[in-house]
This record gives structure tokens, C-alpha cells and sequence, in this order.
């Protein structure tokens, strides 16, 4: 087995972990670390539909109880009122994305997955927070239970921004919230549920397209980027909730900006070669 392949799994990986559930975009920082490790053939395809599915699992490992409790409050009692009304929020919230990924999924990964897209992406989400932010909007809604209807379905076509890649499912999801009314946290916690049926969808609906990429021979290679995924994805997790408590996402908006420049910057001065495909 390759040791250099190996450690690329291992570095893209924690990349995609530490980023799935930031308001920093994933894709965009696996398009660019795939394309500054050349790891950017066809069979990276299927290794970054891998190992989301990794960061996927670490939520609902993280949120476990929660979600046992969604799980028994729909299915076995049948007057649960909170479960099934919370499930119908998250199910009205995943349709917007659902519906125009469904039918854009092949155009925007064959026309906006490049490092250039992402890096503008960056930019302007960042000064998106940045704006959000200093307008200091008001929480109507401190929990998750109390997402209306209406919310939900705003927080959904925030998070269908996401399918160009820079933007970031959990930076749209998330500030999205905060501007329809939630609290910092209650936008936060609802962003993580919805990844659950957003990214499995996505997941399984990429397996579906690229089965025929699929070798056993990749198995270690996908096992390594897996392991570094979810065990990351747990720290991220962990960490925003504890970030959020006493800051704002100013830091995130910098960074995204920072991180765009500098890409656009060794793109205008020829330092890296963007050119290459995902």
C-alpha cells in the first residue's frame, strides 16, 4: 500500500471532519486540498463521498440520545406531539435543497466545483457573518422546539446556497437562523439535525452515481480517511457548541475572507495551479 496515499487519506480526512459542521465550507476546503495534494482524479470522487458519510455518523453519534428519542417519540408513541412536530420541521427545511439538488446536482459539480468559485464563495459568506453579525439580530426562538413552519422553510432555502461549494451548508444553515429568529445555539443545534437527512441524501444519491468507481482495493485508503474523519468531525462538533456559548462567528467571517484571499492571491501570481479538475 502506498504510505503517501495513505497519508493523503489521513490529511483530507481531518480536513473534511474539522470543516463539515464550521461555517468555513467543507467542499471548498476539500477542492482545494485535493487539488494542493493532486488528489483529484476520479477515484477522489468516491473517497469524499466516503468519508462525508464518516463526518455524518460522528453527528449522530454526538446527538445519539436525541435522536433515540425522535426515533421512539415518531414511531412508538404516536402522541408524541414534540417528536413528530420537530421531524416535520427538519423534513420541511431538507425540501428545498432536496428538490433543486435534485435537479442541479450535475451542473454545479461540473460547472462550480474549482478552487476560483470557492475562493470567491469564501469571501462573500464571510461578509455575510461579518454583516449579520454586526446588525446583532434579536432571538424570537431560544430553542429548536420552537421553529415554526415558516422558519423552517427560510432556514431550507438558506442552506440550498450551499450547493456552491465555499458557501457552506452549516455557515448558510446556521446564520440563516439567526437572521429568521433563532439564537446562536438553536441555530447551531438545528443545523446539525438537518445535515442527518441533507447529507445522507446527498451521500447515498453520489453512491448511486459513482457506484461503478467503487474497488475493494481502496477499502484501507477509505477506512484511514473515515477514521480521521469522524473522530475529527466529534471534535468540531463539540467545539462550535462550546465556542458559541461566548462568541460570535466574526472569527469564522475572517478567516473565510483570509483563506479566499489567499487562494485568489497564488491563483494572480501563478504560485499554484488551479487549473487542475476536481
Amino acid at each position: 500500500m502506498d504510505i503517501s496515499l495513505l497519508l493523503t487519506a489521513l490529511l483530507l480526512g481531518i480536513v473534511e471532519g474539522l470543516t463539515e459542521f464550521l461555517p468555513i465550507s467543507s467542499t471548498g476546503h476539500l477542492i482545494i486540498a485535493g487539488d494542493l495534494l493532486g488528489y483529484n482524479n476520479e477515484i477522489s470522487k468516491v473517497f469524499k463521498i466516503v468519508i462525508q458519510l464518516a463526518s455524518i455518523l460522528a453527528v449522530c453519534w454526538a446527538y445519539r440520545l436525541r435522536l433515540a428519542e425522535l426515533t421512539v417519540g415518531v414511531l412508538f408513541r404516536p402522541r408524541s406531539a414534540y417528536s413528530q412536530r420537530f421531524v416535520l420541521m427538519l423534513f420541511i427545511a431538507f425540501l428545498p435543497a432536496a428538490v433543486l439538488g435534485f435537479f442541479f446536482h450535475s451542473t454545479i459539480k461540473g460547472v462550480l466545483f474549482n478552487p476560483l468559485v470557492v475562493a470567491a464563495a469564501l469571501i462573500v459568506g464571510g461578509l455575510i457573518i461579518l454583516i449579520v453579525e454586526r446588525r446583532h439580530y434579536r432571538p424570537r426562538c431560544a430553542g429548536i422546539d420552537e421553529i415554526t413552519v415558516s422558519t423552517a422553510l427560510k432556514i431550507g432555502f438558506a442552506q440550498a446556497l450551499a450547493m456552491i461549494p465555499g458557501t457552506s451548508r452549516s455557515g448558510a444553515t446556521i446564520i440563516g437562523g439567526v437572521i429568521f429568529g433563532l439564537s446562536r445555539t438553536a441555530a447551531t443545534e438545528f443545523s446539525f439535525f438537518l445535515a442527518i437527512p441533507t447529507m445522507f441524501a446527498a451521500t447515498l444519491y453520489d453512491v448511486y452515481k459513482n457506484w461503478g468507481l467503487f474497488r475493494a482495493s481502496d477499502i484501507p485508503v477509505f477506512a484511514v480517511g473515515c477514521v480521521a474523519a469522524f473522530i475529527s468531525a466529534m471534535w468540531a462538533v463539540r467545539f462550535l457548541l462550546r465556542f458559541i456559548a461566548s462568541h460570535t462567528f466574526v472569527a469564522f467571517a475572517w478567516y473565510r475572507i483570509a483563506f479566499g484571499l489567499v487562494v485568489l492571491a497564488t491563483w494572480y501570481f501563478g504560485a499554484v495551479d488551479w487549473s487542475a479538475p476536481d
